[in-house]
């Protein structure tokens, strides 16, 4: 996996089906960190491992052998280590909804979640002091991730969620799904830490896609940016806050965060727009010369700034003009109902209010047959959108533009049920 698109993979939100990202629901008490002392028992098979298995851990090794992995930590790591049944069924599992970006929203940046971050940002305000001083991220968006990635840590000592990831990982290698080439790289990834003395392997908890601490590094982003910011001489996001959240800042401003700027406006159109814009990149002056203004009525600070606008809950819902700092919460997990989680959560931290515009919250999401039917119906009437996979892309948004356009349908792009409808007449 390219270093620059490793991240999008991270997260406990992959537990939840929102294209590879979804909220946590977990909140316990305020200020709540697990001390994870007691290590995560990998679910042995009580001697019965696969025989299939022992053979793919011992295939593994002269890879490991060369990545200057030891003998000893090798087999340590494996040691009783079978294949994760729940690991292969999530890894397989295709959803038959994706949940609407507004539920999505609702979880992420609900009022539990807003009232614990508000906590988190003054219990440890003279840290996150540090960390904004040290690499330029606003201490807001810093936190967001970590409530994102795992309600501010406090879902680490779920059984029901975290993982032994050497399992979680070799599980996926084994396996030879689509994960399988990933699960491989992570997996001697993840020795190498071990190897490094980070962590002990058992000690290595995350998601079941390998996904790891406060806030949910994969094994090859860990390598490259994981820090010590406690000064113990190890890079622990499992247990350290600050080398988690240090991380995660890091991380962020490797990726090209412009500091004392924002992720993105919330804004309104004129009438008369044309929705052929949706998608498109111009500097703000060029989008205000077309009548777009700030939803909350306030200035654009920096004209020249480049955004795109998106609405991505199509013309019933809110629009966005989103910034360099958007793209670049998206290097950590690629999908835009996340980065809008993040950015809006770190906005509610610091007294920002609600989107301002009501989501469409009577539109029914399509089920993968039908999203495959909606692709058939614009094939069928000459909107070529490419193959029927399900898979709402930019190939099918632009077909429904053109069949809305054609249908003298407000040309938002956006696959709902009442397009579906509209198109089987």
């Amino acid at each position: 996996m390219k270093r620059a698109s490793a991240i999008t993979r991270i997260g406990l939100a992959i537990l939840i089906s929102l294209p590879s990202t979804a909220c946590m629901a977990v909140d316990n008490p305020l200020g709540l960190v697990p001390s994870l002392s007691a290590p995560v028992q990998p679910a042995l098979n009580d001697g019965r491992i696969p025989a299939d298995f022992s053979a793919f851990v011992e295939r593994l090794w002269p890879e490991a052998r060369d990545r200057g992995i030891s003998r000893r930590v090798f087999d340590q790591a494996f040691a009783n280590v079978g294949p994760d049944p729940d690991v292969i069924e999530k890894a397989h599992r295709q959803p038959e909804f994706h949940k609407p970006i507004w539920e999505y929203l609702d979880g992420a940046v609900s009022e539990t979640r807003i009232e614990n971050g508000k906590a988190m940002l003054a219990e440890h305000r003279r840290l996150l002091d540090r960390i904004e001083t040290t690499y330029g991220v606003p201490r807001q968006y810093v936190v967001a991730v970590w409530g994102m990635e795992s309600s501010y840590g406090s879902v680490l000592d779920n059984p029901r969620i975290v993982k032994d990831v050497v399992r979680s990982l070799a599980t996926l290698a084994y396996d030879g799904g689509k994960r399988a080439r990933f699960g491989r790289q992570q997996l001697l990834a993840a020795l190498a830490i071990v190897q490094r003395g980070d962590v002990d392997a058992r000690h290595m908890l995350g998601s079941w896609a390998g996904a790891m601490g406060h806030t949910q590094f994969i094994p090859t982003t860990y390598e490259a940016y994981a820090v010590d910011f406690d000064g113990d001489g190890r890079r622990n996001i499992w247990t350290s806050v600050p080398d988690a959240l240090a991380s995660t800042a890091n991380y962020l401003a490797r990726m090209g965060w412009r500091s004392g700027e924002t992720w993105g406006y919330e804004v309104m159109l004129p009438s008369g727009f044309n929705y052929g814009n949706i998608g498109r990149t111009m500097t703000v002056a060029d989008w205000q010369s077309l009548g777009i203004r700030r939803a909350n009525a306030g200035s654009f600070p920096r004209p020249t700034d480049s955004a795109q606008l998106i609405m991505p809950g199509g013309s019933g819902g809110p629009t966005f003009l989103m910034l360099k700092n958007f793209k670049v919460i998206r290097r950590y997990n690629n999908a835009v109902a996340y980065a809008l989680g993040v950015g809006h959560l770190g906005d509610r931290l610091i007294g920002g209010g609600p989107f301002i515009a009501s989501w469409p919250r009577d539109d029914r999401s399509l089920s993968a047959d039908e999203r495959m039917e909606l692709q058939a119906l614009l094939n069928a009437k000459g909107f070529d959108v490419g193959p029927t996979d399900g898979k709402i892309g930019s190939g099918t948004i632009e077909g429904i533009r053109a069949y809305q356009t054609a249908m003298g349908l407000v040309p938002d792009g956006y696959a709902n049920d009442k397009l579906l409808e509209h198109l089987r007449r």
